[in-house]
């Protein structure tokens, strides 16, 4: 077998908000995970946003500890519409990477803000704070995910407030209507709690990361970070859990096959053969034969066929007509198979063809014996000797 190492696996973060999601809990929660804060405001200094102040500390909510990402405005600030805000991000010399993700993100804040209030996009305004809360929100987490190396996001049901929210705009139905557009096809459940739970800025970053609301896959988890809101909810710590963590590379691919069975103990034994070829042409993926001491102490043959769920017709009537089998047991299963496929590999003799299989990342070699044994036979060679060559080949000891 092949020693190479196993490639780098891909690098995941899941939102668990279970208290909701805003842009500064985001950031907090990827300061906790160990985002270097520093390289967070020189980042964002790279925007030509001038006239506030950042900071990140340890905060309790309900004797769970978080860290705070807080924005104060120094100076006023020119009003900016979405085209405005959309220019500053493009013109930033930022990570080309970082720069698309922040665009799709305030763009689809934009997008459903234009809609919400019936104008065009380009000439969405955006409150003075919520401007420049929204664009270091938004662009800190492109950059964070970008620096932590994040390949997959994931996240969980969000939860919803119930009530009337105070906004820019005024009062607004729970939650907001730019959070509700952005939140279709989301998994939502209603609470109790008077609060805007999931804000827009929040909903854009999931929209935007692409998150996925589907069970995790098997990864590693490597840490738990905690981002703090500015709210003390009644019951509950108002943080925001990200989970980050390495998917973990499948032992194979997983498909669904069917497995077909029956007992023969009246066959002629040179008709077994022909069965065979004729359920390999029939597309089964494997046929057996073993041994059997049946009813009434007859000698037979057990089958076993495995084969692709759509090859059960041709199957079935492959073996009526060409075994001697009255029935057949049929089971749906699933069969974990390594990724594998034909390789040339050169030998002193010339190439030959190995099988590769590929299990989390490493290679192994696999002989045919039919091309070894053509191999053998062409050079008058021993078939061990092939054998050994293709363990040679494959890093093995002899």
């Amino acid at each position: 077998m092949s020693t190479t190492a196993a490639p780098q696996t891909e690098r995941l973060l899941y939102f668990d908000c279970f208290s909701g999601l805003s842009g500064d809990m985001t950031l907090g929660a990827l300061i906790d995970l160990g985002l270097d804060p520093e390289a967070l405001w020189q980042g964002l200094a790279q925007l030509d946003l001038r006239g506030y102040t950042a900071r990140a500390e340890k905060v309790k909510k309900h004797f769970l500890a978080g860290t705070k990402v807080k924005f104060t405005l120094t100076a006023p600030q020119p009003p900016r519409t979405s085209r405005d805000i959309l220019r500053l991000i493009e013109q930033a010399p930022l990570p080309p990477p970082v720069q698309e993700l922040s665009s799709t993100m305030f763009r689809l804040l934009a997008e459903a803000e234009a809609q919400v209030h019936q104008v065009a996009m380009e000439e969405v305004h955006f409150h003075e704070v919520g401007a420049v809360d929204s664009i270091l929100d938004l662009v800190g987490t492109a950059l964070g995910c970008h620096l932590l190396g994040i390949t997959q996001v994931y996240a969980s049901p969000l939860p919803c407030g119930r009530g009337i929210i105070a906004s820019a705009h005024g009062l607004l139905p729970n939650p907001a209507p730019a959070t509700a557009l952005l939140l279709a096809g989301a998994p939502l459940y209603g609470t109790e709690l008077p609060a805007e739970l999931v804000t827009p800025t929040g909903a854009a970053i999931l929209r935007g990361l692409g998150a996925q609301f589907t069970p995790l896959p098997p990864f590693t988890l490597e840490k738990v970070g905690y981002g703090a809101g500015d709210r003390d909810l009644p019951d509950q710590p108002n943080l925001l859990r990200l989970i980050l963590g390495r998917l973990t590379l499948p032992l194979g691919r997983r498909e669904r096959i069917l497995v077909l069975e029956t007992h023969l103990d009246d066959m002629l034994p040179e008709w077994f053969e022909h069965l065979m070829e004729s359920l390999f042409q029939a597309g089964a993926l494997d046929v057996a034969y073993c041994p059997l001491q049946m009813k009434k102490n007859r000698p037979g043959v057990g089958l076993t066929i495995v084969a692709p769920l759509y090859c059960r017709d041709a199957i079935l009537e492959t073996l009526f007509t060409e075994s001697t089998t009255l029935g057949v047991r049929l089971q749906e299963m699933d069969r974990v198979a390594v990724n594998r496929w034909q390789e040339s590999i050169a030998t002193p003799f010339g190439p030959l063809q190995v099988k590769v299989a590929d299990i989390r990342g490493r290679r192994r070699l696999l002989p045919e014996y039919e091309a070894c044994r053509a191999l053998a036979k062409e050079h008058n060679l021993p078939l061990l000797e092939v054998y050994r060559l293709v363990r040679e080949a494959a890093g093995e000891e002899t």
